[in-house]
């Protein structure tokens, strides 16, 4: 009797402990700084990390930092620098960068973005609306941490 009683204790401790992984809400996981690995803007790749021949080699300076619960930093190709809020939508498929100031070309202040992928080093976004600064074009931007 005394070995099924410890066999089950410590079978309830050994599956107890691996019951299933709790995954942190999206927000909490793309709360970091971000850089462009890869831009591409409409299907024609701009920009990649480390390459020669990039188009616009600018986005060398490009950074979305998201590192604070509701403040943004974003820095554009052109080195426009705005600050602003960002939320994930509540199904979280898109982030919502808001009251960006100074306010980008054409953005009334907001610029959105459908989430692509997420992984913890990687984050895919593609811009809802057309950027007037890249010629009117939907940039898809692959970002890395850093």
């Amino acid at each position: 009797m005394k070995r099924i009683l410890l066999f089950g204790l410590v079978s309830a401790l050994i599956f107890g402990a691996c019951g299933p992984e709790k995954i942190a809400p999206l927000a909490e996981r793309i709360q970091k700084l971000w850089s462009a690995q890869v831009v591409k803007e409409n299907s024609t790749t701009t920009f990649t990390k480390g390459a020669t021949t990039n188009t616009r080699p600018g986005y060398t300076a490009f950074r979305l930092d998201l590192s604070s619960a509701s403040t943004v930093v974003f820095v554009d190709f052109d080195g426009t620098r705005c600050t602003g809020t960002w939320e994930v939508s509540s199904d979280e498929k898109r982030l919502i960068l808001k009251n960006l100031s100074p306010q980008p070309t054409g953005t009334n202040g907001t610029i959105e973005f459908t989430i692509t992928e997420v992984t913890d080093a990687k984050l895919v976004l593609t811009r809802t609306t057309a950027s007037q600064k890249t010629g009117g074009t939907i940039n898809v931007y692959e970002l890395i941490v850093g």
